[in-house]
């Protein structure tokens, strides 16, 4: 698919720069906005229809926010191939509805371990979920477009505007390898803080 057109977005995240004019501008343009937590507050007190995490999965979030969006509604919506017919039969099938952007960035696990907490509260500052879906996003960039940075809100909303609401394939194959780039340096981060404790 070259022009995605983009009519659902799952908004999560710890990086609240930019969010509610971004919102807006996706809900202004017909976008169906989707998020969990203090980002859904956020945006429910800034007047905008959201749909929260825990109606799209029929499921509570868990174990203390631990488990939100590692849920089959989420993730098959993110996986699903739009130019594959029997991933779309799938999803009717199921009752299971695509999205089309993820806006996500992640715990800032730095912030924790420079606090100097102990090893087993800094642990509950690795996003687990964010990773998850940015990853999967990325992977599924002919038929997503992934964010994980405040920076691109503008980029992508001139994007949008120019293209009645869609997004070029050659912007999506960028988004995707900057988000890979994140995830590894966090994961990296995360490692040379693990290698430096001891249990």
């Amino acid at each position: 698919m070259d022009l995605l057109p983009i009519k659902r977005a799952l908004l999560s995240v710890t990086d609240k720069s930019g969010l509610v004019e971004f919102a807006t501008f996706l809900h202004e343009n017909g976008v169906e906005l989707v998020s969990t937590g203090g980002t859904a507050r956020m945006l429910t007190e800034a007047g905008l229809k959201v749909t929260p995490v825990s109606k799209v999965t029929g499921f509570p979030e868990i174990l203390g926010g631990r488990v939100k969006t590692l849920h089959p509604h989420i993730h098959a919506g993110i996986l699903a191939d739009k130019d594959n017919p029997e991933h779309l039969s799938t999803l009717k099938e199921l009752g299971i509805v695509a999205f089309d952007l993820i806006v996500v960035n992640l715990y800032n696990f730095a912030e924790a371990a420079r606090k100097g907490l102990d090893l087993k509260a800094a642990i509950e500052e690795i996003d687990i979920g964010g990773p998850c879906m940015l990853r999967a996003t990325a992977k599924n960039f002919h038929s997503m477009l992934v964010l994980p940075d405040p920076a691109d809100y503008a980029e992508v909303s001139a994007e949008l505007k120019a293209n009645e609401m869609r997004v070029g394939l050659e912007f999506r194959r960028r988004m995707a390898a900057k988000t890979f780039e994140r995830t590894s340096t966090y994961d990296r981060m995360i490692t040379d803080y693990l290698s430096s404790k001891t249990a």
